[in-house]
């Protein structure tokens, strides 16, 4: 029996990957760097052995699986081509595995990783389903008839996908290290749209969108009347947020999820939109109600008189959609933004969006972007992002207790490096 060994298996898509196969009776082990990531817990919980990197890993009997990190020069993947073991990289071992399942691949700029987690929610609340969730959320299931699986656009990476469905949320520039312009990244969603067997579920409100050919059928979710799906009377109380869905014109049912913000409902639509193409009843997707989240999306954390909010958003889009759930679930109190950029050629792309969005929180702090120095060769710092946004303060590690003075605040700590070291700090700064 072959044994599955992951080069780089504490990457979120690599221990979802791993957390699959062995929910599916495989073999897995993996190797990576010896600092603790949060995906750890999950592949811990399932006592899959965690190595550090070194070539002596790689033996007779391995099945290789490389994480998209790492390049050819890496020992571990020399020493592995070396003895002609079988070798695949993520995304196309993950493009073969699916072909056994009916396959849900969700994509879009933003939403991915929320949509693919509601998706496998209610899919798993239903049926023996497969899921990987680019939260480092992973399971496999040896019966299995659904596989839901975030598929990401990033250097084309989706196209080694045939799936028999497609959820595309939205289209947008983003990724400038590698796409070139919007057009760009159309024509990426495009060829992924042609690969597609089944239907695609697109959400109508996004131009782009409706621009998108294919062979298969593809039905068009939003709030705007011309969508085949479409959320009317969307109403917020405590308990959530509850909507009225319209399959073209015509009432269908009313449902409620926990979450708040316009761009939940969408994400929640296109998991209606799906469900209902497959033949499933009104009462099966309404366990759409008990999804709790995941990880780092608006993950929430009561802290004396504040709320603390970890969030990955990293785009401005993300940022105001962040802030919009802010508002929409907690009225009146102070939205304090703590934002630290991810890459210098994002936030050089987006220095006046990013402005834009953090501009709607009340008040602004700013961390130092995180991102190579070997790639920022036009010398630009945090330092430039605050001069566009009035009364925006840089903050570093050593400063968090200022953040005290807002105290039945909701503190939003927003991006995509290591922003999570300056919650724990003022964790620890106020306990």
């Amino acid at each position: 029996m072959t044994t599955y060994h992951f080069i780089g298996i504490k990457g979120t898509g690599m221990s979802s990957l791993a957390q699959i196969l062995h929910d599916s009776g495989e073999k897995v082990q993996g190797s990576d760097v010896e600092k603790r990531f949060f995906t750890q817990d999950a592949l811990e919980a399932k006592n899959i052995e965690i190595m550090p990197f070194t070539r002596n890993n790689i033996k007779e009997g391995l099945t290789i699986i490389a994480g998209n990190a790492f390049g050819e020069d890496h020992e571990e993947i020399q020493e592995a081509k070396a003895q002609g073991l079988p070798f695949y990289r993520y995304h196309d071992f993950l493009g073969e595995w699916i072909g056994k399942y009916t396959s849900i691949a969700v994509t879009g700029a933003h939403g991915k990783t929320s949509t693919t987690g509601l998706l496998a929610h209610v899919l798993t609340e239903n049926y023996p389903t497969s899921y990987l969730i680019g939260d480092g959320t992973g399971r496999g299931h040896e019966e299995s008839k659904y596989f839901a699986f975030e598929a990401c656009e990033y250097r084309r990476h989706f196209l080694s996908y045939e799936p028999d469905y497609a959820i595309m949320t939205n289209i947008d520039f983003d990724h400038p290290d590698y796409f070139t312009s919007i057009e760009d990244v159309f024509q990426a969603f495009q060829q992924m749209a042609k690969q597609v067997k089944k239907g695609i579920i697109a959400c109508g409100d996004d131009e782009h969108l409706q621009h998108i050919q294919a062979n298969v059928p593809v039905l068009y979710y939003g709030l705007a009347d011309t969508n085949d799906f479409q959320a009317q009377n969307i109403q917020e109380s405590a308990e959530g947020t509850t909507f009225d869905v319209f399959v073209r014109n015509n009432y269908y049912d009313t449902f409620t999820i926990p979450q708040f913000g316009n761009h939940t409902v969408l994400n929640a639509l296109s998991v209606i939109a799906l469900c209902h193409y497959e033949d499933m009843q009104p009462e099966q997707i309404k366990k759409l109600a008990t999804f709790s989240g995941v990880k780092r999306r608006f993950q929430e954390k009561q802290w004396n008189r504040q709320v603390l909010v970890d969030d990955y958003a990293h785009h401005p889009i993300e940022i105001n959609a962040t802030i919009e759930s802010a508002r929409k679930k907690y009225g009146e109190r102070p939205v304090v933004a703590i934002f630290q950029p991810h890459t210098f050629t994002r936030t050089k792309t987006f220095l006046n969006e990013f402005a834009d969005s953090l501009k709607e929180a009340d008040h602004v702090f700013l961390c130092d972007i995180f991102g190579s120095a070997r790639e920022n060769e036009g010398k630009l710092s945090i330092t430039d992002l605050q001069e566009l946004i009035p009364g925006a303060k840089t903050l570093q590690l050593d400063e968090t207790q200022q953040l005290k003075e807002y105290e039945d605040g909701v503190l939003l700590f927003m991006g995509a490096g290591d922003i999570q070291k300056f919650q724990e700090a003022y964790e620890q700064e106020t306990k």
